[in-house]
């Protein structure tokens, strides 16, 4: 058996925690590595929708022990409060099942004030954050001044770094000419919220170097996708970690030859949240009945996503960055219905054509698609559990998708029901 390392293909909602939630079932441990609050995973179990942030998907399962690990920004009062909730649901959340790493850095209440004003100030040229503070917390753990969780267990240490990194806030929110920050107030409201947080806290590294000795299957969960990779992904309208595999050896804290299987969770067709070029966007009544049929709204924000046909350039990319083994492919009885249906197979930039996406911004907002178009089907792939309930023209286009990615489907989700799950390798056993 080995490990698992599931990551977004596209730019984010690809329909990751329907799958992680199938594989969590299949492993001991699972681990968020990257990412914040701004993250939004919905699982759909029976008749309940958990919709989760910051908590793995493994924590709806009594049996698994969650990590969040160090490459995670953490809001702690964002955490106390999806704890709470889904604790309504019937999850127990326990020191027992959910471990935090004590490196991980903090987002306060400063980060998202700061985020907003940028957001507000940048005008038309916004980026389309979600106003969360995740940013400006990565920022100020760059430049080493970021509150961490373990910080939370000395008030000393935590007053001496409070007053470093207002130094450099208030300053900022001075310039905006937003409020400035209390350091009183923060102190109290950190001190207040350690004692809920820091039973969480432990050297989550040592516990998953154990776990890799003990022969433990540890599923590595990403957030957002590929293509929103502060690196790799459509710059500078990313977000600000690094979503790629590799990161998760990095935030969790293992080395990566312990990483294992890369599954890239890719949606039948495309869709974006917030600003950025979208090369295959439909401003149209197709692209709005993708959206309506996907019910394609953000978990955490509610805003509408941007529709467009599958690129299969951006998806080959995201394989190569990421170094996919295979990839889930979610969503496609939401394309049922059409009688044609167009993937893109190239962009045209001026009068050159591209096989990849540049990395230059002014290239990526002038691509325009190049399209081939294929049969679609009239029948229902909602539910199907098998490649003998597929018409043949769907598992027609499945090998279209497969040839021009140069990956092969590993699973083919076709309902948000954790069972309406076509099988074609296991991870876990690959």
């Amino acid at each position: 058996m080995t490990n698992v390392v599931v990551v977004g293909s596209q730019w984010g909602d690809e329909g990751k925690g329907k799958i992680v939630d199938w594989l969590s079932e299949r492993a001991d441990v699972v681990v968020r590595f990257q990412g914040g609050h701004n993250a939004g995973h919905t699982l759909v179990i029976g008749d309940t929708v958990y919709k989760l942030s910051l908590l793995p998907s493994g924590v709806v399962r009594s049996d698994k022990l969650s990590v969040i690990g160090n490459g995670v920004v953490i809001d702690p009062w964002a955490l106390l409060e999806e704890i709470e909730r889904v604790g309504e649901q019937g999850v127990k959340i326990t020191p027992d099942n959910l471990m935090v790493a004590e490196n991980a850095a903090l987002i306060l209440p400063l980060h998202s004030s700061l985020d907003c004003a940028r957001e507000a100030a940048r005008g038309d040229g916004k980026i389309g954050t979600t106003g969360r503070g995740i940013g400006p917390a990565y920022e100020d753990r760059t430049a080493r001044r970021a509150i961490r969780v373990c910080d939370l267990a000395d008030e000393a240490v935590l007053s001496a770094k409070l007053d470093d990194l207002l130094i450099h806030h208030n300053a900022l929110l001075r310039g905006f000419g937003e409020p400035e920050i209390d350091k009183a107030g923060l102190l109290a409201a950190l001190l207040d919220v350690a004692p809920k947080i820091l039973p969480f806290a432990s050297s989550t590294w040592r516990h998953l170097e154990a776990f890799k000795r003990d022969g433990k299957r540890v599923l590595f969960e990403g957030a957002q996708g590929i293509m929103l990779d502060v690196d790799h992904g459509t710059y500078p309208f990313v977000t600000s970690s690094n979503t790629v595999a590799g990161q998760a050896a990095t935030g969790a804290g293992i080395g990566p030859h312990a990483l294992g299987y890369i599954l890239g969770i890719t949606k039948a067709y495309t869709t974006r949240v917030g600003s950025g070029p979208f090369p295959t966007e439909l401003n149209d009544a197709v692209g709005q009945l993708l959206g309506e049929k996907g019910h394609e709204f953000g978990v955490v924000t509610g805003r509408p996503r941007r529709c467009g046909w599958f690129d299969a350039v951006l998806v080959r990319q995201a394989v190569k960055v990421a170094g996919m083994d295979g990839i889930a492919l979610t969503k496609l009885d939401v394309l049922d219905g059409f009688d044609e249906i167009k993937l893109c197979t190239g962009y045209r930039i001026g009068d050159q054509d591209y096989d990849y996406m540049p990395s230059s911004s002014a290239q990526q907002v002038a691509a325009t698609p190049i399209y081939e178009t294929v049969e679609g089907w009239q029948q229902s792939t909602r539910g199907a559990r098998s490649w003998a309930e597929l018409p043949a023209t769907a598992i027609k286009y499945i090998r279209r998708i497969e040839e021009l990615i140069e990956a092969p489907v590993a699973l083919l989700s076709t309902s948000p029901e954790r069972e309406d799950t076509i099988t074609v390798r296991d991870p876990f056993a690959a």
